[in-house]
């Protein structure tokens, strides 16, 4: 009879381990490298570079983010910002810029327009839908590997009206690879990583309920 229960008790918390890992998968969910934040992103969001093991990210380490000094053009632009949108705060908006990065990134490279679509302003999607549809019409690859970003820093920002504008500088590393149809490479080389310097400029009506951000400029720093 003691052995009996011995066995009942064994598989009595198996069956309690199978549940716990169930109910935490259900929470946390599995990482497919595909996954998509909440629509848009917002500046209060966590300010950790999103550790990824899948997809075309594949660094783990946090990003380098430089702190606008306060008592500075920036550092008050972007004060007066805080004061109109209690959410934001450089620290986070950071973190929420990065993320945008690498997920807008990676739509680029997939040809993913319904995930860029609320993510940038009339005029950036309109370039990068542009140059999607050339590069399908011409039966081309793009083949993006982010490695990671490396530093990530607010470069510009300022409130005019409602309308806050901030420009982030990104230096990434990464490796880029255009194929054509047959998968012979035109240009790049998937061995070479490659430092990439981008500015890009995010917007949002502080008085909109809508707390997200757009992707409004680009640039090559």
């Amino acid at each position: 009879m003691g052995g009996g229960f011995h066995y009942i008790d064994i598989v009595f918390f198996a069956l309690v381990a199978a549940f716990l890992i169930l109910r935490l998968r259900s929470v946390l969910g599995r990482r497919t490298g595909n996954e998509r934040p909440p629509p848009g992103w917002n500046s209060s969001e966590n300010g950790r570079h999103p550790a990824q093991d899948k997809g075309n990210v594949i660094d783990l380490t946090p990003v380098r983010k430089a702190e606008p000094v306060p008592d500075t053009p920036l550092g008050r632009n972007l004060a007066a910002i805080a004061q109109a949108d209690r959410s934001f705060s450089p620290d986070s908006f950071v973190g929420g810029a990065s993320s945008a990065f690498e997920m807008i990134l990676g739509a680029f490279t997939t040809g993913d327009k319904q995930t860029l679509r609320p993510l940038l302003s009339d005029d950036v999607f309109g370039n990068f839908a542009g140059a999607i549809d050339a590069r399908t019409q011409a039966g081309d690859q793009l083949d993006t590997r982010l490695v990671g970003i490396r530093a990530a820093e607010i470069v510009e920002g300022g409130l005019t009206g409602s309308t806050a504008r901030v420009t982030v500088r990104f230096t990434s590393e990464q490796t880029n690879v255009l194929k054509d149809r047959e998968g012979r490479i035109i240009e790049g080389d998937p061995d070479r990583v490659t430092e990439v310097v981008d500015e890009w400029t995010f917007q949002r009506d502080v008085r909109s309920p809508d707390p997200n951000w757009l992707l409004v400029a680009t640039r090559s720093a």
